[in-house]
């Protein structure tokens, strides 16, 4: 979607004075892919300006390692045992947004939600939904969202698994491929130029919450010729994974890789002995989609700014979970891994009062948004909210964070060796506990920050092992007390 086909209205006007918010989420978005928090292999110029401009959140954790789940979070302010989504796939209606829109603000979204039904409402006036780039397979239940059509439309056949596994080549790929349609049929630049085209159009006078959900760098990584020519010859950091990790992972987790190397998830053949070559390209390839989205976070500055509500306006950017890219043997998400759950956030925002150029090192977790950005609206996030308010942190003065952060993930399909998986994180001790069977790890990320040496089983660390186990007891229990009336409120 070209940007010269889209008739710019006159600057809004708006009648209520408080801040328009623009929440944008990537999908699978690793922390360490901006370039000026010291991850050089990527380069993001337009998030680096909303970074020098805002506050970085340098440790920001998901509540749960894949897209649903962590979604129905971050929108209701709760964990996903509260929420009952523990996987993809399972449905909710409700979230904060209906609090937004409540209160006066009009509420869009444009991209990815992962909602299930996928139109569900869930609060938004208006939803331009874009789901999965790759959905070409009968595991997932059939819809046709607005890029499918845009596709259709210009009489272009979508890149899927089905279309890519014609290749010749098609199982050395790890999921990298080159986008050959034309270049703003790209799903992340469709999405960017439907947001922009919005933003363009919109003529009312009240406040605009404005949810963008990139598809990417989500596989498959697919950028486009232009996008990929700068990463050709890229050196970029190889993944952490030993033989005697692989070996000594829980049960699992060996099934988990093992499943990834039968099912060709999101056109992914994954190996169990990739080359070095086959690791280069694909991680040459995601951070060139994550440039590509870079790059439309840049256009919807601009259209801001030109629309005039740039300082009235509040950027949020942050990811749903990350991507493992070969960390530790895995695919994509659905372990515990710091690729996996802990994710970029960045908030700008001069004329709401954010300060410029702040890093806050303190534990957050990402449904923390949400009571952040109601409050940033001038309302009070509802008493249930187990989400911490981050607007303390948005200003000058001292930021602890969060004392602990949790996640949790159910058994699905995919990660089909465990019942209930889930992470309790100190900032320094991280432990993941196993049900059926009765299994765990334990690292110490100040002395192995890439989680390659498994302190479960060791003696000298059992205490820490069990204090951190009735953590998360205390934590499901304090929970399940404090979110008691919330569903009352939906009823």
């Amino acid at each position: 979607m070209s940007a010269s086909r889209i008739p710019v209205q006159s600057s809004t006007q708006q009648s209520d004075s408080r801040p328009n918010v623009v929440l944008i989420i990537t999908d699978q978005q690793r922390f360490d892919t901006i370039a000026t928090l010291g991850h050089t292999w990527v380069d993001t110029p337009n998030l680096d300006r909303l970074v020098e401009g805002g506050v970085a959140f340098t440790r920001s954790y998901v509540t749960s390692p894949s897209c649903a789940p962590s979604r129905a979070s971050l929108f209701s302010g709760l964990y996903p045992h509260t929420t009952g989504v523990l996987r993809n796939d399972e449905p909710w209606h409700h979230s904060w947004v209906e609090q937004l829109a409540d209160s006066g603000y009009r509420c869009v979204n444009v991209g990815k939600m992962h909602t299930y039904p996928y139109e569900a409402s869930v609060g938004f006036h208006e939803r331009h939904v874009v789901e999965n780039k790759d959905r070409d397979t009968p595991r997932l239940p059939f819809y046709l969202d607005t890029w499918d059509k845009a596709l259709w439309a210009c009489g272009v056949r979508k890149p899927s698994r089905v279309t890519y596994a014609e290749r010749d080549d098609y199982a050395d790929r790890l999921g990298a491929f080159e986008w050959e349609p034309p270049a703003d049929l790209h799903a992340d630049a469709f999405v960017g130029g439907l947001a922009t085209m919005w933003l363009d159009r919109w003529r009312g006078d009240d406040p605009f919450f404005l949810q963008v959900g990139f598809p990417g760098p989500h596989p498959p990584y697919d950028p486009t010729p232009e996008a990929l020519g700068p990463y050709r010859d890229r050196e970029v950091p190889m993944p952490h994974r030993t033989p005697e990790d692989l070996a000594a992972q829980p049960s699992a987790l060996r099934q988990l890789r093992e499943h990834h190397q039968a099912v060709d998830h999101d056109a992914i053949v994954h190996l169990a002995d990739p080359s070095e070559e086959q690791l280069r390209r694909q991680r040459r390839h995601y951070a060139a989609n994550v440039t590509m989205i870079d790059e439309q976070v840049g256009r919807i500055v601009d259209t801001l700014e030109r629309r005039g509500v740039l300082d009235r306006t509040v950027i949020v950017f942050t990811s749903d979970h990350g991507d493992c890219l070969n960390d530790h043997g895995h695919s994509q998400k659905w372990t515990m891994y710091e690729p996996s759950v802990h994710v970029p956030l960045i908030v700008w925002g001069p004329g709401a009062g954010v300060t410029a150029g702040r890093r806050r090192d303190g534990l957050t977790s990402l449904m923390d948004i949400g009571p952040t950005i109601l409050e940033l609206a001038g309302l009070e996030p509802p008493a249930w909210m187990e989400a911490e308010s981050l607007v303390p942190a948005l200003r000058e003065g001292e930021w602890a964070g969060r004392e602990l952060v949790f996640s949790e993930h159910a058994r699905d399909r995919i990660l089909s060796g465990t019942a209930l998986m889930t992470m309790v994180f100190d900032g320094r001790w991280k432990l993941v506990e196993y049900l059926d069977p009765d299994e765990g790890q334990l690292f110490d990320l100040v002395e192995d920050p890439y989680e390659e040496t498994d302190l479960w089983d060791d003696p000298g660390h059992r205490a820490t092992r069990d204090e951190l186990l009735v953590r998360i007891a205390r934590w499901r229990a304090d929970s399940a007390m404090a979110t008691s009336t919330w569903a009352a409120a939906f009823r």
